[in-house]
């Protein structure tokens, strides 16, 4: 009778351990943000963050509430795809990223995985969302009209270079939302009857053609910002860029 009742007894303890253990097993895994960021983790400091502050705000902390797997693409294209896929192999619960590129490469990589892009220049016309107002899909977030302000750009620079006449635009003709800006940036380059260079840019000077500098914001050229202005400072030439940074 005794070992009967040690065998009930353990019995007893393995139905309480057993469902104890399923359950640490299944709160063991938090909901894993990917953040899949465009050049690098010096460069985005400010956004991660404000995207950190912000999700504490909202009752998220990370490594308690929320786990963030970050990811680095350096203004290397072919990176966004290879991260993309190895946040469908993580399964993490969303998708979070900026820039037309790595939208992009992140819809080809999963439909079912919600993406949130922190910016995004015309996403209606680079065919990232059906429509402003109902996006459809797994992709949602905002949109910086990059391209609707290459116009206005253009206006601030004949505003500090009273004679502007040769503009020089620098763009990765690989990202199609710079396709758009550059050709918005040229349309309204005409209409002020300013003349412009889009050839390649690697010395100061190939620099010297031009009065002033428009460069199209991109991972690869945000990545490569300091070498492109230390170019620009070299030749004394002003420069309008995208973002402050």
């Amino acid at each position: 009778m005794s070992s009967r009742r040690e065998f009930i007894s353990l019995l007893g303890g393995a139905s309480v351990a057993w469902p104890l253990a399923a359950r640490a097993q299944q709160q063991a895994r938090l909901p894993t943000i990917g953040f899949l960021g465009q050049s690098t983790r010096s460069a985005a400091t400010e956004w991660t963050a404000a995207f950190v502050q912000r999700l504490r705000e909202l009752g998220r902390i990370e490594g308690r509430t929320v786990a963030i797997e970050y990811r680095w693409a350096e203004g290397r294209e072919e990176r966004f795809a290879e991260i993309a896929a190895e946040f469908v192999r993580l399964k993490v619960d969303v998708i979070v990223t900026s820039g037309t590129p790595a939208v992009m490469a992140s819809k080809k990589a999963t439909s079912v995985i919600p993406i949130v892009f922190a910016t995004a220049g015309d996403p209606v016309g680079t065919g990232l969302v059906a429509s402003l107002a109902h996006p459809g899909g797994n992709a949602t977030g905002l949109s910086n009209q990059m391209v609707d302000t290459g116009g206005k750009k253009l206006e601030l620079l004949r505003e500090i270079v009273p004679g502007l006449s040769r503009l020089a635009v620098m763009g990765n003709i690989g990202n199609p939302l710079v396709v758009l800006e550059m050709s918005e940036v040229e349309t309204s380059a005409r209409t002020f009857g300013l003349k412009v260079a889009k050839s390649a840019i690697r010395r100061v000077e190939d620099l010297n053609r031009a009065d002033a500098l428009y460069v199209a914001s991109d991972p690869l050229l945000n990545s490569n910002r300091v070498r492109i202005n230390t170019l620009a400072l070299g030749a004394r030439l002003p420069t309008m860029h995208g973002f402050r940074e």
